[in-house]
């Protein structure tokens, strides 16, 4: 396949999994915002989200594992494609690995506390964790 139908079929993935996982797949300020949330290297430009979504770039190895994980895709099933034409269903609680942009933000203030604090909010959920559960 030549590197102008890989991009293309990249793109085809990536807004299924999108749609998937209820994100427009027509919006590349959107995709850049969560990605961007979630990932912890350099954060993407709205243009480069743009050339993903439109099939004139496929992210980098470590941006596609993070994408992903967020879409609750096969890391190879998006990049290369599969037997299947459409993305795979969440199965065996997929669905777990997709966070809210709340949730995800909210992961993100627990890791800019010190390790003491951090060791405390993690008590704490795990408290109401374990309350919730007993109803």
């Amino acid at each position: 396949m030549n590197s102008s139908n890989e991009r293309e079929s990249f793109s085809q993935r990536l807004q299924q999994a999108l749609k998937n996982a209820h994100y427009s797949p027509d919006s590349p300020t959107r995709l850049a915002r969560e990605f961007n949330i979630r990932f912890d290297g350099r954060p993407i430009t709205v243009h480069a989200a743009r050339k993903w979504l439109v099939g004139e770039a496929i992210p980098t190895q470590e941006k596609l594992r993070m994408i992903a994980q967020w879409l609750g895709v096969p890391a190879d099933w998006l990049r290369f494609g599969g037997p299947e034409s459409v993305a795979p269903t969440e199965q065996n609680g997929s669905s777990l690995s997709r966070f809210e942009s709340a949730d995800v933000k909210l992961i993100a203030d627990l890791q800019r506390l010190d390790e003491h604090h951090r060791q405390i909010a993690r008590e704490f959920i795990r408290m109401l964790v374990r309350v919730n559960y007993q109803k």
